[in-house]
């Protein structure tokens, strides 16, 4: 039954909204019982230090038997503007009625919604933009706003709401539990051994607007979902179609839990049992209070950065959070329990634990946290992060040491390489002298399959070492004696910095095989031979790919030089350094051994010096401009090595391709390279120019063009070969 007097408190923009429910007559004098509903606007007044009425306003047209059963804060949807809710309902003997009013400024309220239900709305109620109720019954969800104007039943099965409110990008979504159930045309197996069927509930988020479960939104664990008791959700965010979440769960155990994108983070146990709700207000100084309330009427306020308890209160009435003292950050306002609210604002506190704190009638010769408990608090929490400073200092102190230990075994480890490359005596560093642990025996030897051959001198097998600058890149070229380039199989190059280098720096280097074909002496041929194509098809024994036979029969002098092109910035950060360049091979086998068994070899093929001034003064420096002049075929190597290299074959059905050679050079105003004739350098105006070209005619009626274009390699992120 209805009292007196019925009350509920609601903070909005800084002020205390008082709702009062009484009953009076009607205004025409007859003996009809209205209810009416008042309110009071309270601002606290800091130089008195007292709540003091500004304004009233009331409603007169509820009828007999209402009840306030709800009142928070919620958006209009005509205008997207915050306003007070008080949801109130009114009990008949087939049916309840609710009705949603909405207070505007001025205290005019406005009869926004009314619906009826053949059952009595239950704890939780959720008011969400709308204003929108939400609640549940039956293990269904349902919804009503000024929009629908119809109560709406959700098409999934919804035990309780643990939250509600808005994401950005999915609007109104609802947190909630649910049992766990095998979905139509699942996998049993698969869904047998899920959290949620271990557990036997499911927590879910729910889009109102668009009906659908985000199945890509993780709350909280399934194994929660049974034992949570209020939820508050601090952050929600959608990073590659991913949901973000940071999530405090306060659960009927009396446990403060974080959770973070659905994990745990942190847990703090609480003081009192039976937890009802859960708060957090943003006070001065960035930092933040969650407060929450328990059934006995205690309240536990704690902060959230390190977990500490921060004061509790006994016998309060009601908690609420806002700026009450209209300084820009919140406060958080505790009414201790009174005969009714009015007396209840003679009994209060409102503080931050910082520069705001004001009482009144409030003694603290009970309280468990009394000033000299909170300042021992205060000691005790700074003596602790002290502890937690000195701990992180010592992580960091390690660290480093195991940083110069690293850096130390590197440049020993990388001098003995370097010694072993040029033949000289070495030892690598003991593990055990430097207090660590060897991966592998370090009294075994190398393994025969990976071996360096430094007895063999490096002149009876490389014809010569060079090194050119292309733009930014630094090309090092290595050509071999004919006898060897034939014993070599996936040969690769790679540097080792010498050992005057102060510090190893890190980059990549990419290896390229270039074949260049020097016409000695042309036969000349009236005519293509007509015999069988098959005929005409050589194999090369040199690289294993098929070559064919042209207008005339060449014999060509073949030189194939291996590169490696690296970044040249990181050079210049030394005024002078040495390299050693490295040759990693195959020996070929016969023909009847297995080739997986091909022997690998290492082989020193040299020194280079890099010097600045020589680079700065682009003495070795070259491009296809000073090819022309040049023509040194090194310069053409390292042009090749470095360029984007394009290959486009060229097949002809109707007409012979002979004569594209001399369109080249006629019509594109191509200038062959005298003793390369396949390659071609374009000097015609216009994007093309400088551009190397080659040209090979496999057959009459086929050939392939390649294009060097002059986008030099700087971005080797696809590279096989380091620096060392």
């Amino acid at each position: 039954m209805l009292t007196d007097h019925q009350e509920r408190l609601l903070s909005y923009n800084g002020e205390l909204l008082i709702f009062q429910l009484s009953k009076g007559k009607s205004s025409q004098g007859s003996d009809t019982k209205l209810t009416q509903l008042h309110v009071r606007r309270m601002t606290f007044d800091s130089c008195t230090k007292l709540f003091t009425e500004t304004s009233t306003g009331s409603f007169s047209k509820c009828e007999e038997g209402v009840e306030m059963i709800h009142c928070s804060c919620a958006s209009d949807f005509r205008t997207g503007i915050l306003h007070p809710c008080i949801l109130l309902k009114k009990k008949k003997k087939k049916n309840t009625k609710y009705f949603l009013l909405l207070l505007h400024n001025f205290n005019k309220f406005e009869l926004v919604l009314h619906f009826k239900l053949d059952y009595e709305l239950k704890e939780p109620i959720k008011l969400v933009a709308g204003p929108t109720v939400l609640w549940s019954h039956a293990k269904k969800l349902f919804h009503i706003s000024p929009q629908t104007c119809t109560v709406l039943c959700a098409p999934v099965q919804f035990c309780s709401i643990k939250w509600a409110g808005e994401i950005e990008g999915e609007g109104v979504v609802v947190l909630g539990i649910r049992a766990a159930c095998l979905p139509e045309g699942g996998n049993e197996q698969s869904v047998a051994k899920s959290d949620a069927f271990i557990w036997g509930n499911e927590c879910f988020v729910y889009a109102l607007e668009k009906q659908q479960v985000l199945t890509n939104a993780s709350f909280l664990p399934h194994a929660y979902g049974s034992v949570v008791s209020c939820v508050h959700v601090c952050k929600v965010e959608v990073v590659r179609s991913k949901f973000r979440t940071s999530v405090v769960v306060v659960t009927c155990k009396s446990q403060l839990i974080f959770f973070q994108d659905g994990l745990p983070k942190d847990v703090h146990q609480l003081p009192y049992e039976n937890p009802c709700s859960i708060l957090v207000a943003a006070v001065e100084g960035s930092s933040q209070l969650l407060v929450v309330t328990f059934a006995s009427g205690d309240v536990c306020a704690i902060w959230k950065h390190n977990l500490q308890v921060a004061s509790s209160w006994k016998n309060v009435t009601s908690v609420l959070v806002d700026d009450f003292a209209g300084i820009g950050t919140e406060q958080i306002l505790v009414l201790l329990k009174t005969d009714s609210v009015s007396e209840s604002l003679n009994t209060f506190q409102i503080t931050d634990f910082g520069n705001i704190n004001y009482a009144s009638n409030i003694s603290y010769e009970d309280d468990s946290y009394s000033g000299e408990e909170l300042q021992n608090n205060h000691f005790l929490t700074i003596k602790g992060l002290e502890a937690r400073l000195q701990a992180v200092f010592g992580s960091v102190r390690e660290l480093q040491q195991h940083l110069k230990l690293k850096e130390k075994v590197l440049m020993e480890s990388c001098a003995a390489l370097i010694d072993l490359v040029q033949d000289r005596k070495c030892s690598l560093p003991s593990a055990e002298k430097e207090g660590l642990v060897s991966l592998w025996d370090e009294t075994e030897k190398m393994s025969d399959n990976c071996t360096s051959t430094p007895s063999i001198d490096k002149e009876q097998y490389v014809e010569e070492v060079w090194y050119r600058v292309v733009e930014d890149n630094l090309v090092v070229g290595v050509k071999l004696m004919e006898t060897f380039d034939m014993l070599f199989n996936d040969v690769s190059l790679s540097l080792i910095m010498d050992q005057k280098c102060p510090s190893v720096f890190p980059t990549k280097c990419q290896c390229h095989v270039v074949t260049l074909k020097k016409a000695a002496l042309a036969e000349p041929a009236s005519h293509w031979q007509l015999e069988p194509l098959p005929k005409r098809i050589k194999l090369d024994c040199h690289n294993g790919k098929e070559c064919h036979g042209g207008p005339s029969q060449v014999k060509a002098d073949t030189k194939k030089v291996f590169t490696a092109v690296a970044h040249l910035p990181p050079f210049l950060a030394l005024h002078q350094v040495g390299c050693i360049v490295l040759l990693h091979a195959k020996k070929k086998n016969r023909k009847d051994e297995n080739p997986n068994k091909s022997k690998k070899i290492t082989l020193s093929c040299g020194n280079i010096l890099l010097s600045l001034i020589e680079i700065s003064t682009g003495k070795y420096s070259t491009s296809v401009k000073d090819y022309k002049y040049t023509g040194s075929i090194n310069d053409l190597v390292a042009l090749c090595a470095v360029s984007l290299k394009l290959s486009f074959q060229i097949t002809s059905f109707d007409c012979t391709l002979i004569s594209i050679n001399t369109w080249l050079q006629e019509q594109m105003e191509c200038a062959p390279i005298k003793e390369y004739p396949d390659f071609l350098v374009c000097c015609k105006s216009g994007n093309l120019s400088g551009t190397l070209l080659q040209w090979n005619l496999i057959t009459p009626f086929k050939g392939t063009l390649t294009v060097f274009c002059s986008v030099f390699i700087t971005s080797l992120d696809h590279c096989h070969q380091p620096v060392r």
